[in-house]
């Protein structure tokens, strides 16, 4: 096997994890757990790759994409925020309405491919003198642009939340709400807008799949990628920088049983072998309690400005 081969596909095999986990630590952050990743990744490749099919445009794809789980996250946040209805059941919830949404609108294209504009749009393209670099240039910067893009949203993501006072903000209103609305921080507008952030992030993950990775429709593209991206979020101890190398080493699990050629390994096995681990990594997680890698005190609580 081929490492640097391998290492370069596991970098778009982790891709669509990267972004949606990015989008699921915006929406935990600001003190709301939304289990309706999987959902709302399904919903951005089905109206991504529609819109894509029909107009051959990426940027009308990607934008497709975007408002679709943006608009998943914004109706939880209604439902969460608003009406304060449970947070695990409205995000279940989610999941099974992107579900069947996606069957729904994706039966008439199974099967379909994208159109070549798309194809060559995304094709990888070197970056000059950074692809030069030895060992490292190949793997990270021979990639296409939607790769890229997630490098950026990455980096943005941790810079936002740490170094802005919008972040810090963010960050107090998950902390507590109740303290943060003290101060005058718009709690709901801040919940609001994170939220419907992430749910835009996990369609563009979900893009990535049926634009660039597959590149095709076909029935539950997701294959529970969205819910490896929830307990990715745990792992990253809700860390945008920390998330690269998750998402990174899951999808590098996703791909390895098409990379070890003649080894004899059960293919079942290995196709089960990333859930595996999300739950390993769940239990070691949970049982190594630290300041670190704890969640936002205000996770999955309903903050209602009346009960303070």
């Amino acid at each position: 096997m081929n490492v640097i081969s391998f290492l370069h596909a596991t970098i778009v095999a982790g891709t669509p994890l990267l972004l949606a986990t990015l989008g699921e630590i915006l929406t935990e952050k600001v003190g709301n757990l939304n289990l309706g990743v999987e959902g709302m990744m399904l919903m951005g490749a089905v109206m991504g790759f529609i819109v894509g099919y029909s107009t051959g445009n990426p940027y009308m794809a990607l934008l497709a994409a975007m408002i679709a789980g943006g608009l998943g996250g914004f109706i939880y946040g209604v439902l969460t925020v608003g009406l304060r209805a449970n947070q695990v059941v409205t995000g279940l919830t989610l999941t099974i309405f992107g579900t069947g949404l996606s069957s729904l609108l994706g039966q008439k294209v199974v099967g379909q491919v994208v159109p070549n504009t798309i194809k060559n749009f995304f094709a990888p393209v070197s970056i000059p003198v950074l692809s030069k670099i030895p060992y490292i240039g190949p793997i990270l910067f021979t990639q296409d642009v939607f790769v890229y893009i997630s490098y950026l949203l990455a980096i943005i993501t941790g810079i936002y939340l740490y170094n802005t006072r919008a972040g810090l903000n963010l960050r107090a209103v998950g902390e507590n709400a109740a303290a943060a609305d003290a101060v005058s921080i718009n709690v709901s507008l801040y919940k609001y807008i994170n939220i419907t952030i992430g749910g835009a992030l996990a369609g563009l993950g979900g893009a990535y799949l049926s634009l660039v990775y597959v590149p095709a429709w076909q029935e539950n593209i997701v294959a529970g990628r969205g819910w490896i991206a929830v307990a990715l979020v745990i792992f990253a101890a809700w860390n945008p920088y920390k998330a690269i190398i998750g998402a990174y080493l899951f999808g590098g699990l996703d791909i390895i049983g098409f990379r070890l050629g003649k080894v004899v390994i059960n293919q079942y096995f290995l196709s089960m072998l990333p859930y595996l681990v999300t739950i390993v990594v769940l239990v070691f997680v949970s049982a190594k309690k630290s300041k670190k890698n704890s969640p936002p005190k205000g996770l999955g609580n309903s903050y209602f400005r009346e009960e303070r």
